[in-house]
């Protein structure tokens, strides 16, 4: 569950608003957020590697209202996120429409993240990982994210032509 934090700057809703912690709808918005984060495995982790802006695939959980993130430690990602505040987002823009009209979402959660050693029932909540990543063997390492900042976007479409 999120607790409200003094550092908390605010929510987005589907309206692109964004109002403070404490305002009506926060909570239900952060709450939504999470809830359709849980619905879809892989994410995009927005970060900075030597001063540049630059986007990594992750597989995540959420774990006691802190998303769990799970990448390949070959890549180097981890390194350069631990300790650092990072942009983590996850969308069902692939996913096929029900009955061909189906509203689409995005959410992008913002905090610091650290590296961290998830118990054994938590890795085993990640599934199987790939088999390799870029040709190398995949080894999982895990980052933790304590999002401060929650945006949830929606697209609605009509049912009539």
């Amino acid at each position: 569950m999120f607790a409200s934090r003094p550092s908390d700057t605010g929510t987005a809703t589907g309206s692109g608003t964004s109002g403070p912690a404490g305002s009506p709808g926060s909570v239900t918005d952060r709450l939504r957020a999470v809830e359709l984060l849980g619905s879809v495995r892989y994410g995009r982790m927005a970060m900075s590697m030597r001063a540049l802006p630059f986007l990594a695939v992750a597989r995540h959980l959420v774990i006691e209202g802190r998303v769990v993130l799970r990448m390949h430690r070959g890549l180097g990602f981890h390194e350069s996120c631990d300790g650092s505040v990072v942009a983590y987002g996850a969308d069902n823009f692939n996913t096929p429409a029900s009955g061909g009209v189906e509203d689409l979402w995005s959410v992008q959660f913002t905090g610091p993240v650290e590296i961290v050693h998830p118990a054994s029932d938590q890795r085993e909540r990640f599934g199987t990982g790939p088999a390799e990543v870029n040709g190398e063997h995949f080894d999982p390492v895990y980052l933790r994210l304590d999002p401060r900042i929650a945006h949830m976007h929606t697209l609605a479409f009509d049912a009539s032509p």
